[in-house]
């Protein structure tokens, strides 16, 4: 939740009614977190917005189901080698998300989607956040209209109905499920607000554009809950809004607008944290200067995160800890054992200055489990790449 937003018409006061010019009474729907006790939104609809019937769901992406189990060990995948999803089958951001790693808080994977959503969907059992690694596009919404461009976050709250509208381009996101989605609560003051000192300001994000009641034709609704896809009917278009007040709704956030912190010696990743949720802690690593005493060591040192796992995904630039990996690969680096850089880097990065690295971090106090479709693009030599002349 980033601070509340107000558009279109709306009562001077909540529950009291709101009419149309012609006399007409608008619908109130609440969008409310914790029960009643949270953040809330509240839409002003022109007709009765839970006249659903039930139907069959034709439409969901994959679910997680885990690959047989394997040998602690560090391991590399390449996502960037995962083929589209639907062959020449148009392949909408609904059916072609692939998992690769996931617990019970989080579900991690990608989506290369070529085609517009064709029903409404709303994930009942989690917020999501979105990377753009390529491509953009809209997310639409009774909310308003989201524009997004390659290297942004996108944030969908959880049940809120939307549909994706891709480019007519090349496009691949990285995807991530996950438990009370928000941004980390040290980067607020005590009413709220973003703090000076935090990584980013609220002029960062971008809200969406409201455009009032709009009808695409589609009468078709698709809700994930309970690890399964629920379809439904309606006889109106769900867009058809007049205002809105809250705290509730999509944003994007460029990951480039995260302003990074610099230290005398190397930081720990906390310091890039940019999302965080139940059980894990998202963290941007954008183009940056690097420690700044004269014997400083700036790669990241060897580590033993016993309570963490840590999930990579490289988008581009030089990573001065890595060698093998490139745009699109994913490392996991479970918890039980030490990770940290490849033979030489440690020592190859004294004297430097700065880093051109960009990529999307995940901490998890759960261990992760690999998919099948993770171990299809898996690099076998990784584990052993980290032994000095193997």
């Amino acid at each position: 939740m980033l601070d509340r937003v107000v558009v279109g018409a709306v009562p001077r006061k909540h529950h009291i009614a709101l009419r149309g010019e012609a006399g007409e009474l608008r619908y109130e729907e609440c969008l409310t977190r914790q029960g009643f006790d949270g953040p809330y939104t509240i839409a002003y609809h022109e007709r009765r917005p839970h006249e659903h019937r039930v139907a069959r769901a034709e439409h969901g992406f994959a679910l997680p189901v885990a690959a047989p189990p394997r040998p602690l060990a560090k391991r590399h995948y390449r996502s960037q080698d995962l083929p589209p999803r639907g062959g020449p089958a148009p392949a909408p951001a609904i059916d072609c998300r692939v998992p690769l790693l996931f617990n019970d808080d989080v579900v991690i994977g990608v989506a290369q989607p070529d085609a517009a959503d064709p029903v409404y969907f709303a994930n009942a059992d989690a917020d999501e956040l979105f990377f753009v690694f390529q491509g953009g596009g809209v997310l639409r919404t009774m909310l308003g209209d989201l524009r997004f461009e390659q290297d942004d976050y996108v944030v969908v709250p959880k049940g809120l109905f939307y549909r994706f509208i891709p480019d007519p381009a090349p496009q691949r996101w990285l995807s991530i499920e996950a438990a009370d989605l928000h941004l980390p609560r040290q980067w607020r003051n005590e009413v709220g607000q973003l703090r000076m000192d935090a990584p980013y300001s609220h002029r960062d994000f971008r809200r969406p554009t409201f455009v009032g009641p709009l009808d695409e034709g589609i009468r078709a609704l698709v809700v994930k809950r309970g690890g399964a896809f629920h379809g439904f009917t309606c006889e109106r278009s769900p867009l058809d809004v007049v205002g809105w007040d809250g705290t509730v709704y999509p944003f994007a956030f460029p990951i480039l607008s995260f302003q990074p912190r610099v230290g005398l010696v190397h930081l720990p990743p906390d310091w890039h944290g940019t999302f965080a949720a139940r059980g894990a802690l998202v963290c941007s690593f954008v183009p940056r200067p690097v420690d700044f005493h004269p014997e400083a060591v700036p790669c990241p040192y060897p580590h033993s995160s016993v309570d963490c796992d840590e999930f990579l995904f490289y988008c581009r630039g030089n990573f001065t800890s890595r060698r093998g990996v490139g745009p699109g690969s994913v490392s996991h680096h479970p918890a039980g054992v030490p990770h940290g850089p490849h033979p030489g880097a440690y020592e190859a990065s004294l004297g430097a200055r700065e880093t051109s690295e960009l990529a999307v971090m995940l901490d998890t106090t759960r261990p992760l489990a690999a998919t099948p479709a993770a171990l299809a693009v898996e690099d076998p030599g990784y584990q052993d790449s980290f032994i000095a002349g193997a």
